[in-house]
């Protein structure tokens, strides 16, 4: 993938990887123009997805998961995904697999385990993770959505904003006040099913990027979630959220810097074609010098995810084997909003067309990488 060799990988992962490029060639890039004209993927890619056996790849084999415990292969996933071009299932894909089960596999209770997980497995039931709200976005202690104990069950009210897979979802989970006095020590996560009554969606939104990822926003009225769809304990959602946000980072640095290979490799390929001045493109020395810059820029930070997912991967002890010489520790800062600078001069280089009142590079379906919001 890059530039520069990485060793982290063994044949098992070369194979894992040609089995998910092979399947991204037949199932999702042909589909992917039309699901950027949809707003979304459709249901029946996630359940191909299923049967493959490419989704929630930790999940325990007791609810019909492989419990592959090595998050290389997730990296894989991931990776490919970018190097697709196809944005949109680059975020929500993983978003799914490693940002939500997650959630629900560390802190569920057995019943919603059992309700929820193979369900997750197979692809039968989309999930999304739902913390942003209009007035509170990176300050999650500022959330205003409510949870309160009413016995038997909660009530939720309240409204969430970006939501990735939100559009489809058949769950999500949910961070609300429990104790609106006490801060980020207030909030929990809760499990909410789509067919709760007062649960509803707004349409997908309109955007700049991501055009086949449905985001939208998440409304609660009075909806009413059973006790065991608490995960965890009460008032510790933030702290769960602190924890499980470390890889969150790590899968947007993936897909981010994947898409950012996606887009430079298109960038060359146009350059070297598009004739000017009696000349390719490719031939004048100030796009050299450019080219050299971007493809500097993702190989570098390429090393720094490298790096990060090494140290991931050991510290979790979900593999046992060597870090490769000078592994750094996890706290490098991800890439994304680097690679989305290296992307935007990319497409001022190819010139920009505007295709349905958005922005896209000229034959290319992919959209410039941006920050997955949850």
């Amino acid at each position: 993938m890059y530039s520069v060799p990485r060793t982290i990988f063994t044949e098992e992962h070369d194979m894992f990887r040609q089995s998910i490029r092979d399947f991204i060639a037949k199932e999702i890039t042909p589909n992917n123009a039309q699901w950027e004209k949809d707003k979304q993927v459709t249901r029946e890619s996630w359940q191909k997805l299923g049967e493959n056996g490419f989704l929630c790849l930790q999940a325990p084999e007791e609810y019909g998961g492989l419990a592959i415990q090595d998050f290389r292969y997730n990296a894989v996933f991931i990776e490919e995904l970018g190097l697709s071009g196809c944005s949109g299932p680059a975020i929500g894909y993983p978003l799914h697999s490693d940002i939500v089960f997650p959630y629900i596999h560390h802190y569920g209770t057995e019943a919603a385990k059992a309700k929820y997980i193979p369900g997750m497995i197979s692809g039968d039931l989309i999930s999304a993770i739902a913390m942003t709200e209009p007035g509170a976005g990176s300050d999650l202690q500022a959330i205003r959505a409510t949870a309160e104990d009413r016995g038997d069950h909660y009530l939720i009210n309240g409204s969430k904003t970006f939501i990735t897979n939100g559009y489809l979802c058949d769950l999500v989970v949910v961070a609300a006040k429990t104790d609106p006095t006490k801060g980020a020590k207030g909030i929990s996560l809760f499990i909410v099913d789509k067919d709760m009554a007062g649960f509803s969606k707004g349409v997908p939104f309109d955007k700049v990027g991501l055009h086949a990822q449905d985001t939208c926003e998440l409304f609660f009225e009075d909806v009413k979630v059973p006790k065991e769809n608490l995960l965890g304990n009460v008032g510790e959602g933030f702290k769960y959220l602190m924890t499980e946000l470390a890889q969150e980072r790590l899968i947007v640095g993936l897909a981010a810097i994947a898409l950012a290979e996606s887009t430079f490799i298109i960038t060359v390929d146009y350059v070297k074609n598009r004739p000017a001045f009696g000349k390719m493109v490719s031939d004048f020395q100030n796009t050299r010098f450019k080219l050299a810059e971007m493809g500097a820029k993702w190989s570098k930070e390429g090393c720094m995810q490298t790096n990060w997912l090494c140290y991931t991967t050991k510290r979790k002890s979900m593999a046992q084997w060597p870090l490769p010489p000078n592994t750094c520790s996890p706290n490098c800062s991800v890439p994304s909003q680097m690679n989305a600078c290296s992307c935007m001069e990319a497409m001022v280089i190819c010139g920009i067309t505007r295709s349905q009142g958005l922005l896209r590079m000229p034959g290319c379906s992919a959209s410039m990488p941006a920050p997955m919001r949850s």
